[in-house]
C-alpha cells in the first residue's frame, strides 16, 4: 500500500502541468489598504512604477498581471512596501487577489492587498 502511494506521488510530481495560464500585463492596479487600529480602508489606484503613501507606508507597484482575455480575472501584483522611519522593505513580492493571505504583508497596524489590475 505504501509503495503504491509512493508511486502515485512520484508520477504526479513527474507529470508536467496540464496547462500554464497565459497572462497579460496591466498598466496599473487597484490596491486596498486597511488601517487596523480604526478599521479605515482606502483604495489606491496606481500605475506601474508609481509609489503611493498609505499611512506610514510607501507602496511601489512594480507589475500587475491578469489572465489573458479576462481583465476581471484573478490579478497578480508585484510590489515593494516600506515604512517611514524604518530601514529596508517590509514586503517585497507578489500578492494574488484571490488569495491575499497566501503571500501577505506582516504588519501590526496595516494590511494591503490587490483587488484587480487596470488597463489604460
Amino acid at each position: 500500500m505504501i509503495r503504491h502511494a509512493l508511486c502515485l506521488a512520484l508520477a504526479f510530481v513527474a507529470t508536467p502541468a496540464v496547462s500554464q495560464q497565459k497572462t497579460t500585463a496591466g498598466s496599473g492596479a487597484v490596491l486596498r489598504g486597511l488601517e487596523k487600529v480604526n478599521g479605515a480602508t482606502q483604495d489606491l489606484e496606481m500605475t506601474i512604477g508609481q509609489t503611493e503613501k498609505f499611512g506610514r507606508l510607501n507602496i511601489t507597484l512594480r507589475e500587475c498581471r491578469y489572465p489573458e482575455g479576462n481583465r476581471a480575472g484573478n490579478a497578480f501584483a508585484s510590489m515593494e512596501i516600506s515604512e517611514a522611519g524604518r530601514e529596508g522593505t517590509i514586503f517585497s513580492g507578489w500578492m494574488i487577489a484571490s488569495a491575499p493571505a497566501l503571500n501577505a504583508m506582516d504588519h501590526s497596524r496595516y494590511d494591503v492587498w490587490v483587488l484587480r489590475c487596470t488597463t489604460s
